[in-house]
């Protein structure tokens, strides 16, 4: 005769079984929580990101816009260099010398030798102006700054730096200061920018050797400039010198 109790069922253990305390915590940080899908964020899209571009660009022009009666000079240089460091020094000093004859000083807003151009034109009586990056937890602004503007993107923000300059000073650096320094000097050479717009480098013991790989290699051994590219920049070693220079370079409208 068949048996026909049923095997007893087991039952599914409690949430809150003692034996598993780990379950029971249901009030969780989300750090704990179980990974999930990801989750779109629609400024992630191309479509968003070319309005964002084309925003900054805008903005980026508009600011500059405000500013077209004054003369600017665009410094570059080192981000990394002390109050004490000699060319932070040479660039606060042409900073001054700049503020008192009435032109503006437009750095990258950070601080090494863009500090010490805000601070040199804000001592000599000039319009100080700064155009920084928008960085992930904080912006670096130098305290000189009495004007400036953020930007999410570095394109746009170089464009900025770069596009109402009566002068470019570029003092020594590193792989920023390098990447402007042959943008410019290629802007220059297949004329997309004024050629009136002096590119002066600041500091003999830094520029002279690369000068000298431009001559001897890429020109003399590669041919791969024209020897007249070689006067697109000056090299010098005093604020007075790099003044000099660019009092004799004209006021270049880009605003009308």
């Amino acid at each position: 005769m068949k048996n026909n109790s049923q095997k007893p069922v087991k039952k599914n253990k409690s949430l809150l079984d003692e034996k598993q305390p780990h379950v029971c915590e249901i009030n969780l940080p989300a750090s704990k929580l179980p990974p999930s899908k990801p989750f779109f964020d629609f400024r992630d899209s191309f479509h968003w990101r070319v309005l964002r571009i084309l925003s900054e660009f805008v903005d980026g022009f508009q600011f500059l816009a405000n500013f077209d009666k004054i003369k600017t000079v665009t410094f570059f240089g080192s981000a990394r260099f002390p109050e004490d460091n000699h060319w932070y020094q040479v660039a606060r000093q042409l900073g001054n010398l700049l503020g008192q004859d009435g032109y503006g000083v437009v750095t990258g807003g950070g601080p090494g030798i863009m500090e010490a151009g805000n601070r040199g034109v804000s001592e000599g009586g000039g319009e100080s102006l700064g155009l920084n990056i928008k960085l992930l937890y904080e912006q670096r602004i130098n305290p000189y700054v009495k004007k400036s503007m953020s930007f999410h993107y570095f394109f746009s923000r170089k464009t900025m730096l770069t596009y109402s300059a009566q002068a470019y000073v570029y003092f020594p650096g590193g792989f920023g200061t390098l990447d402007e320094f042959f943008e410019i000097i290629t802007l220059l050479q297949t004329n997309k920018i004024s050629s009136k717009s002096p590119v002066i480098c600041v500091g003999k013991e830094f520029w002279d050797p690369i000068v000298a790989l431009i001559k001897q290699s890429i020109y003399g051994r590669f041919q791969a400039i024209d020897e007249q590219d070689q006067l697109i920049y000056t090299v010098v070693d005093t604020a007075e010198e790099a003044f000099e220079l660019i009092k004799k370079a004209p006021h270049v409208k880009y605003f009308s």
